[in-house]
């Protein structure tokens, strides 16, 4: 059995997801299974992968699935995935010729239990690194810490212990195609640390039609996955206040996004909800005019 999983959710991107595939066949260690989840594409995506899995330079497993959005095809990723780690590349991302093998290398010289994975570095194809390293003298971390406690900067590279990815599967909302990602991050956050890496593993391209840029659009056509993800960081045990307030104000924009009357009533906590009422508000109207324009 290979050690990695490299999963990688698509949606109609045949035009650069060939990309991803030529960084894949680069790898010096071929220990990695490429498990492509084709999230409903009407585009030519099912022929190039046929063609790629005929050429044989790599181990590619395809599954085709009915659009659900970006959290819909890592649930299927998750449940489809056998190996003992994992990390998502997204469809307009590849990874250095060297990623693979210092996942690999990593894990068997510092993985355990005790970790739910590793997290490495993303670059610009420039070989910029997205924001910021790692403090030096640091080994591990939550990725809430990362963040709020060490003063890290930009996207970064997760790879996950499959068994634990399992856990805390995203819901799904009738008409509705998103929930934030780092929900499971964050519910992992509160048993695990991880390994940290100050090496590049992904290559990253925002491009237009890529959800990072499109994010105002996905608040307003997701407001009841935006407003459970947002309730469930409001219940972490070890974020500050002022982070649960932040959540609180984006709680209240997307329940009143989704005409939910009950918003304070299903709030975890209820005092910190209605301080949150007039940014939210405003939020709401942000969010509307600028998708109106958009």
């Amino acid at each position: 059995m290979k050690v990695l999983t490299v999963f990688t959710p698509t949606y109609n991107r045949a035009y650069c997801l060939h990309q991803c595939y030529e960084s894949l066949v680069r790898q010096t260690c071929k220990d990695f299974i490429w498990l492509i989840v084709d999230d409903g594409s009407t585009d030519n995506t099912k022929d190039l992968v046929w063609k790629w899995q005929n050429e044989n330079l790599i181990e590619i497993k395809y599954i085709w699935q009915e659009n659900q959005g970006m959290h819909g095809a890592h649930n299927t990723a998750y449940e489809a995935i056998e190996t003992e780690l994992n990390v998502c590349i997204d469809s307009d991302d590849y990874m250095p010729e060297d990623a693979v093998k210092k996942i690999v290398t990593m894990w068997e010289e510092n993985g355990s239990k005790d970790v739910s994975g590793v997290i490495g570095l993303d670059s610009y194809a420039d070989g910029m690194i997205i924001g910021s390293h790692f403090p030096k003298n640091l080994k591990t971390s939550t990725l809430y810490d990362l963040y709020h406690k060490h003063g890290v900067t930009g996207d970064k590279k997760l790879v996950y212990r499959t068994e634990l990815t399992r856990k805390f599967p995203y819901p799904t909302f009738e008409n509705e195609k998103y929930v934030g990602l780092a929900y499971k991050y964050h519910m992992l956050d509160q048993q695990f640390e991880m390994l940290l890496m100050n090496e590049v593993l992904c290559c990253v391209e925002y491009l237009p039609d890529g959800s990072s840029l499109n994010m105002l659009k996905q608040y307003r056509k997701n407001p009841k996955g935006f407003a459970f993800y947002r309730k469930e960081l409001m219940k972490l045990p070890f974020a500050s206040k002022m982070f649960k307030y932040r959540q609180a104000i984006h709680y209240v924009s997307s329940s009143l996004l989704s005409k939910n009357i009950h918003f304070i009533k299903e709030a975890p906590n209820k005092t910190l909800t209605t301080m949150a009422i007039p940014f939210g508000v405003l939020l709401a109207l942000f969010i509307t005019t600028k998708t109106r324009m958009i």
